[in-house]
């Protein structure tokens, strides 16, 4: 992927530099927060090379791009004018209600998965060195690693309290100190203590490990913040503001808020549990299931506090973390039998890429890029889902680690004197690839792809031309315009047939797509031209405009890189024509067979004007052309 032009394609279709108010990324996707939505052309984004899919989230849309993420993201930062801000200054997105408190949850959660994964993982792996008798529990540097997980999770609401201020845009360092009190020793045994406050006693609560009370904590001192900072004179505000704040917003964390927050707590992880005590094991199969839709709004994220809670409170989670499990392999074992059945090269290549990441516990790339596009694909998963969870449900695994559950990550399911948890983990792994591996294997079909019919349906149907490699074949035009003969292309090298035999069009439209089916073999660093070996072994020149190299590519768009191969009517270079004008040069493309002197070329259409894909001329090789 040419990270470059993918991403000045992506900031072309959602309205240009301008209209980008903030830019960020997770983990597969390009995140953007846009002046006017209505500019985003989400079809255009759906053709671009390297683009999975596109979704909208509160009007504003998310490109997804794979993993390939970050590099489009850092090319795509560099490009003048884009806002790449993050936290406090960055515009907020008109969202609906639940939109607004999923985008909260991610902004305050993900930020803490590394290291709540890193710790966690790591402590899965010295449990099992422990159970291979590659160490043990009374060794001082065992326990000084083992004791990193703990710690990580006992000062969790600290780095809740920075994650969530950063969210919101207030002062970090005031919602870290004002959290701390909760966890700090002295007002740990005072509340242990009966203490009070003003005559009333403080509720005596165990804050270590909760999440909710520092994002109540860190909500009010946002406020807090905003109206102390209006009141105030400029000149003592550096103190005035947080003292005032912390001070009003202390008696509240004791008395309302840190009471609040750890029984909404408790309150809400009990009712999951309810449910999943009712439904038994038949809770994971049911979950798994619907994490692919899930998933593609957002909505898994909404459990992450549970699944916190769980680990904290019982040391290990049921639910959640066995049905993702199922799911990411499901997710996989469809994806790697779609490459394997699909004789599409594009889509074998996404269906493989994809079905490596789920194996590894990313599966957005698998999910947009081919499962909920094609309804054969997403019924095998929902299948490996359903038994991978029933068999993960029934068999009753838990999960030790709030990380993405996949080959890479397992041993978050190693318990120490259960080695069944992590052998039934595995049988999971092996049921919900198997079971989705087939059923993709058994059912696909490319004529029932969503995918390939999206990508069908942005090419003109006039374009689809036959061809074939042994007779005749037709080329399309390239582009809308009028014909005209290659001797009155008003270029001396074109016109006199010296770099091939072909015509002129004198264009209307700035979309340029491929003449036939066949591979990029050239596209110059002005994407001003571009060059395709059909598959019958013609090459075919199409030059935009006369001396255009001299614009340096400022108007030229390139939806392709050498090397790609392209259907025909594939997008291929956009064009501003009224720039390339406006600079002073000839739009005349001349289209050109470069190697005509194997080629017979004819019937070309001088003084017609043709749409884009209409029989422009054909070629027919002299003699079988070697590959």
């Amino acid at each position: 992927m040419d990270y470059q032009k993918t991403a000045e394609s992506i900031l072309a279709a959602v309205g240009g530099a301008k209209n980008v108010a903030h830019l960020h990324h997770c983990a597969t996707r390009l995140r953007f927060t846009l002046n006017d939505p209505a500019k985003a052309d989400e079809v255009k984004i759906k053709t671009i090379p390297g683009v999975l899919s596109t979704v909208s989230v509160g009007g504003q849309p998310q490109v997804v791009i794979g993993n390939s993420v970050v590099d489009v993201y850092q090319a795509m930062v560099k490009l003048p004018g884009v806002n790449a801000a993050s936290g406090a200054g960055a515009p907020k997105a008109k969202m609906g209600p639940v939109a607004t408190v999923l985008d909260f949850l991610v902004g305050v959660f993900q930020p803490l998965v590394p290291a709540m994964a890193g710790a966690g993982i790591l402590r899965s792996m010295l449990l099992l060195a422990v159970a291979f008798g590659w160490a043990t529990r009374d060794d001082p540097t065992f326990q000084v690693f083992f004791n990193l997980s703990g710690a990580v999770f006992y000062f969790l609401p600290l780095m809740v309290a920075v994650t969530a201020a950063t969210k919101l845009g207030s002062n970090r360092m005031v919602a870290l100190a004002t959290t701390s009190l909760l966890l700090f020793p002295a007002m740990v045994a005072a509340m242990e203590n009966q203490a009070t406050m003003f005559g009333i006693a403080i509720p005596n609560v165990d804050y270590s490990s909760q999440v909710f009370p520092p994002i109540l904590i860190a909500l009010v001192l946002a406020g807090l913040e905003k109206f102390w900072t209006r009141w105030s004179p400029k000149p003592i505000r550096v103190f005035f503001v947080p003292m005032m704040s912390m001070v009003v917003a202390v008696p509240l964390a004791l008395f309302v808020l840190g009471p609040i927050g750890y029984w909404g707590g408790v309150w809400f992880t009990a009712a999951i549990v309810a449910m999943h005590g009712t439904l038994g094991g038949f809770a994971v199969a049911i979950l798994a299931v619907l994490l692919p839709f899930l998933i593609s709004i957002g909505m898994h994220k909404a459990l992450t506090p549970y699944a916190i809670q769980m680990i904290q409170s019982k040391g290990g989670e049921s639910l959640l973390l066995p049905a993702l499990l199922a799911h990411n392999l499901a997710q996989a074992g469809s994806s790697f039998a779609v490459a394997l059945r699909t004789k599409d090269k594009e889509l074998r290549s996404v269906a493989m890429s994809g079905g490596i990441s789920a194996f590894f516990g990313i599966t957005e790339p698998a999910l947009y890029g081919v499962t909920l596009q094609n309804k054969r694909a997403l019924a095998s998963v929902l299948a490996g889902a359903a038994a991978g969870g029933a068999y993960a449900g029934f068999t009753g695994i838990v999960g030790h680690v709030v990380v993405t559950p996949a080959m890479a990550t397992l041993s978050m399911f190693a318990e120490e004197g259960n080695s069944w948890n992590l052998i039934n983990a595995l049988i999971t792994v092996a049921i919900a690839l198997g079971v989705s591996f087939a059923v993709s294997a058994a059912l696909w079909s490319d004529a029932d792809s969503a995918t390939l019919k999206a990508r069908a349906d942005v090419i003109p149907p006039e374009a689809q031309l036959f061809e074939t490699e042994e007779g005749p074949v037709d080329l399309g035009s390239p582009v809308d315009g009028e014909v005209i003969d290659l001797s009155e292309v008003p270029d001396k090298v074109f016109a006199g047939g010296a770099l091939g035999k072909g015509c002129g069009i004198r264009p209307s439209s700035g979309e340029f797509r491929s003449p036939a089916a066949g591979t990029v073999a050239m596209l110059f660093d002005t994407r001003h031209a571009v060059a395709i070996t059909t598959d019958s072994g013609a090459d075919i020149l199409i030059h935009i405009g006369l001396d255009t190299v001299r614009l340096d590519g400022k108007p030229f768009t390139a939806h392709v890189a050498k090397g790609d191969r392209v259907d025909a009517g594939q997008l291929l270079i956009s064009a501003d024509l009224e720039q390339i004008e406006a600079a002073g040069y000839d739009t005349t493309t001349p289209i050109v067979v470069t190697n005509s002197d194997k080629f017979e070329i004819t019937g070309s259409p001088v003084g017609a004007t043709l749409r884009c894909g209409d029989p422009l001329f054909t070629v027919q090789a002299k003699e079988p052309v070697s590959a």
